[in-house]
């Protein structure tokens, strides 16, 4: 006999309970009140810092050394540019999910808010702090290493000679769309009950989307996909060509993001509780 709640799986194991939390409220003015909020603001900071200082850092590691070496290979590549923002996605999500969530990326916390996973006024915090975080990782990227930073680029994003701006905004949406659906579902409480059986470790899949996608669009707009981190260097680069392309890495994931909410919460999820009400209908005949 399965335990009282649970629901027996075609006889191979049983799933765990599953209850679809609620909506968060709109305005949750009594999150104001709690440390707990506080102590998640300073995580999305932090996280947000230390990500742009590893990446950037990177980014002109490997434009220094193509450009000192007479090796056509020298340094990381885009592979280990890609392998840098993934990695540290899947870093500081890991650390920081228990506290914040691990969102450090505005176009996630929109389309999380656009869930309703998270209030208003957590979402517009979440995404000062990701952006002042981004702030302060370049500024001690270029504090670090002036000469280097001024030379190379700054890690800025901006379009890419070659491609116009379609192109480049399409970039952005389709990758930010493959991250924030990457994050609801490997998060998503339905299939962790659905899927007990197989342990997922969430901030793997998010860290591997990151990745994936920055092999995809480095070459086209440098990959944003998270308007923080191109906010962050824009700021402290402060170029021309960088300011007149940033719209596209705010319109472009905000707009993948929202696409991504959609898909997940109005098709696939509505789909499936009509297949599970269909089973279990079926089972009881």
């Amino acid at each position: 006999m399965t335990k009282e709640g649970e629901v027996a799986e075609q006889g191979s194991f049983s799933a765990k309970d599953y209850h679809d939390p609620p909506p968060a409220p709109l305005f949750d003015a009594v999150e104001l009140t709690k440390w707990s909020f506080y102590r998640a603001l300073i995580a999305e900071f932090i996280a947000t810092l230390l990500f742009l200082y590893i990446t950037v850092l990177t980014v002109i590691g490997y434009q220094h050394q193509i450009n000192t070496s007479a090796d056509d290979c020298a340094g990381v590549g885009i592979l280990g540019i890609a392998w840098a923002f993934g990695g540290m996605i899947f870093v500081l999500v890991y650390c920081t999910a228990g506290i914040s969530g691990g969102h450090i990326n505005p176009a996630v916390t929109f389309g999380l808010f656009l869930a309703r996973k998270v209030s208003l006024i957590r979402a517009v915090l979440y995404m000062v702090a990701q952006c002042l975080g981004a702030m302060a990782g370049v500024g001690l990227v270029k504090a670090f290493q002036k000469a280097y930073y001024n030379r190379y680029g700054g890690g800025a994003n901006k379009l890419n000679d070659g491609y116009n701006i379609g192109v480049g905004l399409g970039a952005e949406i389709i990758g930010t769309f493959v991250l924030v659906y990457t994050v609801f579902s490997a998060t998503d409480p339905k299939r962790s009950a659905r899927d007990s059986h197989v342990p997922v470790l969430a901030p793997l899949p998010i860290g591997f989307a990151v990745f994936m996608v920055h092999l995809a669009t480095i070459p086209i707009t440098g990959t944003g996909i998270n308007p923080a981190r191109s906010l962050g260097a824009a700021v402290i680069y402060n170029d021309e060509k960088v300011w007149d392309d940033q719209w596209i890495f705010w319109v472009g994931p905000f707009v993948g993001a929202a696409i991504a909410a959609f898909y997940h919460q109005f098709i696939l999820r509505a789909g499936a509780v009509k297949a599970l009400g269909s089973f279990r209908s079926s089972s009881r005949v």
